[in-house]
């Protein structure tokens, strides 16, 4: 355990934002399983809805530091393959 005042604050600080990270990294899985569900249904209007809330939840994890942006970018790109995939 932590004596200094700043280290006990520290982790403190770093327990709310793992918290935060797992609950955007949970949610983000959840969207991409949604996303995953529409393509195998084979439902195009589900899955271009799906597709849209996906790259938002992508995005915004990259923006908050959770995900890394490419990693981002490569998960974007390989969730709108399936969609073209889709749609063609």
């Amino acid at each position: 355990m932590a004596n200094i005042k700043s280290a006990k604050k520290r982790i403190k600080v770093i327990k709310t934002k793992t918290l935060r990270n797992k609950i955007i990294k949970s949610s983000l899985k959840t969207t991409i399983k949604k996303f995953l569900a529409a393509v195998e249904s084979g439902n195009v209007e589900e899955a271009k809805v799906s597709f849209t809330a996906t790259v938002k939840a992508l995005d915004m994890a990259a923006s908050k530091g959770v995900i890394h942006k490419n990693k981002a970018s490569r998960n974007k790109s390989k969730l709108a393959l399936k969609l073209n995939k889709l749609t063609a």
